[in-house]
């Protein structure tokens, strides 16, 4: 896999005089997404088991301010990219706070939020004074009834009412991430990816995905493949836009349509060989990959008086170690079988 590799390691400096953190494929990490809970007010069948989880105790996740001293330093090695998750990081109450500070990191040029959308539309104009540029939302059917389904709680319109709100307001990202399942939504993908036709929108698909608690089964799995030849069957064929080498979505339009409609094809097709991201979680451990079960705290390092050159050894420890694909894994099934995470407590 090592040979697959053909980004060149930076050489020079970061922005902020750190060396950057690249790994031993040659992959220079500047995207870092980070949870700011693990709690949620939704119970999605993919993300939390039906019995629900154990939290994490609120004194063992991450203050506000031990978020922003990290995040200074990893900004301070490069990353130019950061996209808040949960859980659903609407429902932490200092979440504004910790969006403003980070919105004003300089050397920062992206700060996003992966939302379920559930409370996003009153809290719009504020994240965007504060500084969020990017909305992923996520929304895996457009029929009320389904959606209680999925999630076991109520509230679709509200999350289609901010979806479109999020446009209106200007926000230059907004994109809405949909899990495909057979038996449960893979005959709406033609309705969500008419939704492209008159917003400026990013639909993404993203193949179902094996983690702790979730009862993967391949039965459920549905592959880009077979989703770009019902869309094609439902719409037309998809004009092919380009990527961006760090993309995680294979991107495709309408012919004509305002908006993009995408794959996040983890399973199938996977684009490790890109990947520039990095993950912390809720409870401040390091993961370099969502697949990988090796995970460093940063939270104790820092609470133990780790100075900064210490935590950035730690992290970048974790880097070099980093494999090159799927967490060491050779396939999606080898991964439903190894322990890991649930989503909820990893943060996507």
């Amino acid at each position: 896999a090592a040979a697959a590799a053909t980004v060149t390691p930076s050489a020079a400096p970061a922005p902020g005089g750190y060396p950057p953190l690249d790994d031993t494929f040659g992959r220079t990490h500047t995207y870092l997404r980070i949870s700011l809970t693990e709690r949620c007010n939704l119970r999605c069948r993919y993300c939390m088991p039906a019995d629900g989880v154990a939290l994490t105790p609120a004194a063992s996740t991450l203050s506000a301010a031990e978020i922003g001293r990290l995040a200074a330093l990893f900004v301070a090695s490069g990353v130019t990219k950061i996209r808040l998750t949960g859980g659903e990081p609407l429902v932490r109450r200092d979440a504004l706070d910790v969006v403003a500070a980070l919105g004003a990191l300089p050397g920062l040029t992206s700060l996003g939020m992966t939302t379920n959308g559930l409370t996003l539309g009153r809290r719009l104009p504020a994240l965007r004074a504060a500084g969020l540029t990017a909305l992923n939302v996520s929304l895996d059917t457009l029929v009320p009834a389904r959606f209680e389904l999925i999630t076991r709680r109520r509230g679709q319109g509200r999350v289609l009412d901010a979806i479109d709100a999020a446009l209106a307001a200007g926000f230059p990202s907004v994109k809405l991430n949909c899990v495909v399942m057979r038996g449960v939504n893979e005959d709406e993908v033609v309705d969500f990816v008419r939704l492209t036709e008159t917003r400026r929108l990013d639909v993404r698909f993203i193949e179902y995905m094996p983690f702790g608690g979730n009862a993967w089964s391949d039965a459920r799995f549905v592959s880009y493949a077979e989703m770009l030849g019902a869309i094609g069957a439902g719409v037309g064929a998809l004009e092919r836009v380009a990527d961006d080498p760090h993309d995680t979505c294979k991107h495709y339009r309408v012919p004509g349509a305002a908006g993009r409609v995408g794959f996040i094809t983890s399973m199938t097709n996977h684009f490790c060989g890109g990947c520039n991201r990095l993950r912390l979680t809720a409870d401040g451990s390091l993961k370099v990959c969502l697949f990988g079960s090796d995970e460093v705290s940063l939270r104790d390092a820092l609470r133990g008086g780790a100075t900064d050159a210490e935590l950035l050894a730690l992290v970048r420890a974790a880097v070099r170690r980093k494999h090159y694909s799927l967490g060491g894994k050779k396939d999606r099934h080898e991964l439903a079988r190894s322990d890991n995470r649930p989503m909820i407590t990893i943060g996507g």
